[in-house]
């Protein structure tokens, strides 16, 4: 499926910096992390527990879509969704090359 550019213009993909994050209290899989994607901070919920401990994640800066619609993930709100990449079993966080601040748009 291809999407036109007008579909892909209403994604607000951020730079965010994980300023938080626990084990999700219902879930093996998940992780509850607090974003701070320059508006303030949001909580994300990411099935990346396998993959990231929660002591490597804090102080990471990540790429998340910043403008999804609010879900309910196992009783806890996810209020966008961080951006990975999966490799065969393995998952990597999409973040930047270079230091650039929270709330920096992805273009």
């Amino acid at each position: 499926m291809t999407i036109s550019i007008q579909d892909f213009s209403q994604i607000d993909l951020r730079v965010a910096v994980i300023t938080a994050a626990e084990e999700h209290p219902d879930a093996d899989k998940l992780l509850v992390l607090k974003v701070d994607a320059g508006d303030g901070e949001k909580q994300l919920v990411a099935g990346i527990k396998t993959h990231y401990s929660v002591e490597e994640l804090v102080g990471k800066k990540i790429i998340v879509v910043n403008n999804l619609t609010p879900a309910v993930l196992r009783g806890v709100e996810s209020n966008g969704m961080l951006l990975a990449a999966r490799d065969g079993d393995d998952v990597v966080l999409v973040t930047t090359d270079k230091d650039v601040g929270p709330g920096s748009r992805v273009q």
